[in-house]
């Protein structure tokens, strides 16, 4: 980290759904830039009032910047956090974005336990977070990694099952699909990285307790 870094505190916000919902937590507790907008063509926006800098990036980097200190904290999804495995500290959990993961098979191809599953293959963007999950059961699967709509895998015949979150579970009912394991709650998370957090402790203790006020006051 150099001299220079020093007198920032960087903060790493992820593009999509919960880009504005972290950076109105933010302005409530004082932590602010002029135009912070998610499809700003600037994707490092600064506060040289405040000593702030805001990097807008995309969703699965931001564990990254996080972890090799380009960004000395950041707010991503448990569910990113689990399957992206960074050395970070896991700081607040700021409870938006909630969600669960799940395994999902079609309704007319279910089994009778979840163990008749095994050696079967699993579409999902969590292969990570999917073998945890099935070597604990005891199940050896085969993992397909996907980025777009994972539902189209058993759909296709890509894969028997997916794994993947849920937070209404519509998609899943219109694609004739049924959640049939619970894997793991899932909602954003203020995360830090290990040297930052000890060189800049104050900075990040203060705007951690502030956040929590914050969020307290919220839930009365």
């Amino acid at each position: 980290m150099i001299k220079d870094d020093m007198q920032y505190l960087t903060i790493a916000l992820p593009k999509g759904k919960l880009f504005y919902l972290a950076k109105d937590l933010f302005a409530k507790v004082g932590f602010v830039a002029d135009n912070l907008e998610e499809k700003s063509r600037k994707l490092v926006i600064t506060n040289e009032e405040l000593k702030l800098k805001f990097i807008i990036a995309k969703t699965a980097d931001v564990p990254t910047y996080v972890e090799h200190g380009a960004a000395d904290i950041g707010v991503i999804g448990k569910d990113v956090l689990m399957e992206a495995q960074k050395d970070v500290y896991e700081l607040l959990d700021l409870g938006f974005g909630r969600c669960h993961l799940m395994m999902a098979v079609p309704k007319d191809k279910k089994r009778a336990k979840l163990t008749d599953y095994t050696h079967t293959r699993v579409a999902t963007k969590f292969p990570n977070v999917a073998k945890q999950f099935f070597t604990s059961k005891g199940m050896q699967m085969e993992y397909i990694k996907m980025n777009g709509s994972i539902e189209l895998g058993p759909i296709v015949g890509l894969s028997e099952s997916i794994v993947d979150i849920v937070e209404t579970g519509t998609t899943l009912r219109e694609n004739n699909l049924d959640e049939i394991a619970f894997i793991a709650k899932a909602s954003a998370r203020l995360i830090a990285n290990r040297a930052s957090f000890k060189l800049k402790f104050d900075r990040i203790s203060k705007l951690v307790k502030a956040l929590e006020m914050e969020l307290e006051g919220a839930n009365e």
